[in-house]
């Protein structure tokens, strides 16, 4: 049992000390932040709702979305409204990042759903992301 505590004290230091958030990282923990505070739309029709109605602080939209006209939609309603918009290589991604998936005994994503676009209402209590997010954000403008 001792070996167990040990090997629990050598893993917390390592994920401790990763340094500063990257955009990716930053974007994983505001979707699940969010996912967890009932503060995200997933999906085409709850993505253009919130879109439309101005609820959303940003929207993710992933790269490999099979309809380009559902991509045009979702890129003219953030520029029409003035909303923050990030692009994903991989649907499957955004589906990891919101939680449309099971995990493993290790902790790995399995049985991921594609997700094309997904809109942030809520930050949630994800403060070092919103932080890293921000800052992207108004680094583009």
């Amino acid at each position: 049992m001792a070996d167990a505590g040990g090997d629990d004290v050598q893993v917390a230091p390592a994920v401790v000390a990763t340094g500063p958030m990257d955009k990716e990282a930053a974007l994983r923990a505001v979707l699940r932040a969010a996912h967890h505070a009932d503060g995200l739309a997933k999906g085409l029709h709850e993505t253009c709702k919130a879109l439309d109605k101005r609820e959303a602080l940003f929207c993710v939209l992933a790269e490999n979305c099979d309809e380009p006209q559902y991509v045009k939609l979702v890129e003219v309603l953030c520029s029409e409204h003035n909303i923050p918009l990030v692009k994903v290589a991989d649907k499957k991604i955004i589906g990891e990042y919101c939680g449309l998936c099971k995990y493993d005994k290790e902790g790995k994503a399995r049985k991921v759903v594609g997700c094309s676009s997904a809109v942030v209402k809520s930050w949630g209590n994800e403060e070092q992301g919103r932080a890293v997010l921000t800052e992207y954000f108004n680094s583009r403008q």
